[in-house]
C-alpha cells in the first residue's frame, strides 16, 4: 500500500507540474509562449489601460495608469522596463499635479491611457491624458531619448488635439504620424477622428469626426495596413459591436462607419498589422448587459484575419467570472516576429503574453 500510495503522490506532483506549465505557456496548439506579471507587487492597489512599446536597443517597455482607484487624483502613470532577469519595478514618470495652494494643498487630476510609440526618427514619445474626467480631459507628451530611462518635461498638446486616445500610433509612408483618437461628449456623444503631425508633435491637423453617434457610439480606434494601400480602423462601440472605417488616401479621408461580425461589450481592443500581412485583433467577444452597462470584459481572445473582415478566433487568453476581468489590451508585433500583448488583469495588475505566429493561421 505505501508503494501505491507513493507512486499516486508521484503521478500527483507530475500532473500538477504539467498542469502548472499549460497554464504558464497557454494549452496545447495555442501560440502563447510566456504568460507573466509585469509585476507582483506595486506602491497602488489599481492599474489599468497599459500600452507596450519595443525601444530602438531592443527592450521593451509597459506604461500603465495606477493608483488608488480610476478617477481618483493620486492615480499617475507607471513604466517598467523588461530586462534580461525580469521586469523592473514600476516607477511613476507623470501625474497630474497642477499646482500647489497657497494654503500648502496641491490641486492635483488623474492621468489617463498613456500610449507609447517609437517613430522610425526621432525620440521615444509617452502620450497621455489629464483631467477629472474623459469629457474635461486634455492631452499630454513626453519624450525620451534615451529608450525611457530619462523623459522631458511634460506639455500640453493643443486645444483639441488629445494624442492617440488609447491605441498605438502608425507611421506612414511620408514619415508623418497617423494618432487614431477619439472624444466623449456630453452633447455629441463618443465620436473618432484622426490626428496627423508631420513633425514629430509640434503641429497638428485633426481628421474628422468621421462617425455620428446617432449611428454608432464609438471611440479608441485602431489602425491596419493593408496591402492595396487602404488603411482600417477597428473601435470600440456601445452598439454592441466592433465598427469599422476604412481610408484610400492614408488617413485624409474615410468611409461611412460600419457595424463588423464582431462583438464588443463597449470595452477597449487593440489590433496590429503583422509581418507577413495578417491583422491580428485582440478583443472581448461579449455584448453590454441588458441594462446598459458595459459587459462581461471576459473572455479575452485573439483573432486573426486576412482581410479585415473575416475573423479567426486562435487564442483565449483569459476566461473565467473574476469581477473585474481581463481588458483594454495593447498589441505589438517586435523585430523578432513575435507578438506581445499587455492588459490589465482584474484591475489589480498588468499581464504580459508572448505569442508565437510564425505558423499559418488555421
Amino acid at each position: 500500500m505505501k508503494s501505491l500510495t507513493l507512486y499516486f503522490s508521484r503521478g500527483s506532483a507530475l500532473l500538477l507540474l504539467v498542469i502548472g506549465l499549460a497554464t504558464a505557456l497557454g494549452a496545447v496548439g495555442s501560440p502563447v509562449v510566456r504568460r507573466e506579471f509585469v509585476y507582483e507587487e506595486a506602491p497602488f492597489p489599481q492599474c489599468h489601460a497599459s500600452t507596450v512599446v519595443e525601444t530602438r536597443a531592443g527592450s521593451l517597455l509597459v506604461a500603465f495608469f495606477g493608483g488608488t482607484k480610476e478617477k481618483d487624483p493620486d492615480v499617475g502613470i507607471w513604466l517598467a522596463r523588461q530586462e534580461a532577469d525580469g521586469w523592473t519595478a514600476p516607477r511613476e514618470v507623470a501625474n497630474g499635479v497642477q499646482y500647489k495652494r497657497g494654503d500648502g494643498t496641491v490641486l492635483r487630476y488623474p492621468t489617463w491611457n498613456p500610449v507609447l510609440f517609437q517613430p522610425k526618427e526621432g525620440p521615444l514619445m509617452l502620450f497621455y491624458k489629464v483631467g477629472p474626467n474623459p469629457v474635461e480631459w486634455w492631452g499630454m507628451l513626453m519624450t525620451s531619448d534615451d529608450d525611457g530611462q530619462t523623459w522631458s518635461e511634460p506639455r500640453r498638446l493643443p486645444e483639441g488635439v488629445f494624442g492617440p486616445i488609447k491605441n498605438k500610433p502608425v507611421q506612414l509612408a511620408d514619415g508623418s504620424i497617423l494618432c487614431p483618437s477619439s472624444a466623449e461628449s456630453r452633447e455629441t456623444g463618443w465620436t473618432v477622428h484622426l490626428e496627423l503631425t508631420h513633425d514629430l508633435g509640434r503641429t497638428w491637423t485633426v481628421v474628422g469626426p468621421i462617425n455620428s453617434s446617432d449611428e454608432f457610439d464609438a471611440i479608441q480606434p485602431s489602425v491596419l495596413f493593408h496591402t492595396d494601400g487602404r488603411l482600417q480602423l477597428l473601435c470600440r462601440s456601445r452598439n454592441d459591436v466592433i465598427t469599422t472605417s476604412w481610408s484610400g488616401d492614408q488617413g485624409r479621408t474615410w468611409s461611412r462607419m460600419t457595424a463588423t461580425a464582431l462583438a464588443n461589450p463597449s470595452s477597449g481592443t487593440d489590433a496590429v498589422t503583422l509581418a507577413d500581412g495578417r491583422q491580428l485583433l485582440v478583443y472581448n467577444p461579449t455584448t453590454r448587459r441588458p441594462d446598459g452597462r458595459s459587459g462581461p470584459r471576459s473572455p479575452l481572445n485573439v483573432a486573426v484575419s486576412t482581410d479585415g473582415v473575416t475573423w479567426t478566433d486562435v487564442a483565449v487568453l483569459e476566461d473565467d467570472e473574476a469581477p473585474n476581468g481581463y481588458s483594454y489590451p495593447a498589441v505589438i508585433q517586435t523585430r523578432d516576429g513575435r507578438v506581445h500583448i499587455s492588459y490589465t488583469w482584474r484591475r489589480e495588475k498588468i499581464r504580459h503574453v508572448v505569442l508565437d505566429l510564425s505558423q499559418p493561421a488555421p
